[in-house]
């Protein structure tokens, strides 16, 4: 079943792929494993790997760029911010962490552009690419009620791995509402199109979000009456319709992801450190 409707790119899309063929709980933790390599590790050859395993992993989902259209241009958006904050914020940070300095030109004031502060900002910028992308192929590639099975797997509760699961479920209907309510106000005649001021334009958005807040905690009081009358909390443990063996593939993508974490500290012993200076 697919969530169809809306593009937030964080729906559920089903396919037939190798990566939707993997039970959610060996996904939740390869996507877990290699973010921890990615994020305990600046070692460029490391992550430049796990950014290979990664859009490997994205091109044989099968995922449709379109469906990814809104989600990937916010995350372009806060990669670019977070590299321009890290510069105007740490101009010198990468001077500092390998010990040399290499100038290549002088903007202004406290801002030079050196060799080790791209190479420090270009590692930065891979760990963004090494983890985002895993974190959106195991959204849209497992599905929401196997992902409260998965989380539930690995020792989370049930209570809070299926509140997570509704609001995974709740997204695409929010987003569905908030577009239906908009079109209504256009409707109306309430420009909301780019034509308009800014200032116009949040009003008006302000003006959507209060009906589409007062829809959304009636549902949210209705599903919580739901669950109450049938009993649910009741038990300490629970099973799950959609809860899938482990097969031996599962267990190649779980034993290969926390390999990388192993060479990510073997890699950090032999660098004498997280970071890999090529400067020495």
């Amino acid at each position: 079943m697919r969530a169809g409707g809306t593009k937030t790119g964080l729906s559920y899309i089903d396919k037939n792929t190798p990566v939707h063929r993997l039970t959610g709980a060996s996904k939740l933790l390869m996507v877990l494993f290699l973010s921890l390599s990615a994020m305990i590790t600046f070692d460029t050859r490391l992550l430049a790997i796990i950014v290979v395993l990664s859009f490997i992993l994205f091109v044989v989902s099968r995922v449709p760029l379109r469906e990814m259209k809104m989600i990937a241009g916010f995350l372009v958006f806060i990669l670019a911010m977070n590299t321009i904050i890290t510069y105007l914020f740490a101009p010198e940070e990468g001077v500092r962490i390998y010990g040399t300095r290499t100038e290549i030109f002088h903007i202004i004031g406290r801002y030079y552009i050196t060799q080790e502060q791209l190479f420090y900002q270009f590692n930065q910028t891979l760990k963004y690419l090494a983890i985002l992308p895993l974190a959106l192929i195991f959204f849209v590639t497992t599905e929401p009620s196997e992902f409260a099975a998965s989380l539930n797997k690995i020792g989370v509760n049930y209570k809070i791995a299926y509140s997570v699961t509704l609001a995974l479920r709740y997204i695409p209907t929010v987003m569905r509402e908030y577009r239906e309510i908009s079109q209504a106000q256009q409707a109306r005649g309430v420009d909301l199109s780019k034509n308009v001021k800014i200032t116009t334009r949040v009003r008006g958005m302000v003006s959507i979000m209060f009906p589409l807040i007062i829809t959304s905690i009636d549902r949210i009081d209705r599903i919580a009456n739901a669950m109450e009358l049938r009993s649910f909390g009741k038990n300490k443990t629970r099973t799950w319709y959609q809860s899938r063996p482990f097969k031996k593939v599962d267990y190649f993508v779980i034993t290969l992801s926390a390999l990388l974490i192993v060479a990510a500290i073997v890699m950090g012993i032999i660098n004498g450190g997280r970071f890999l200076n090529p400067f020495v």
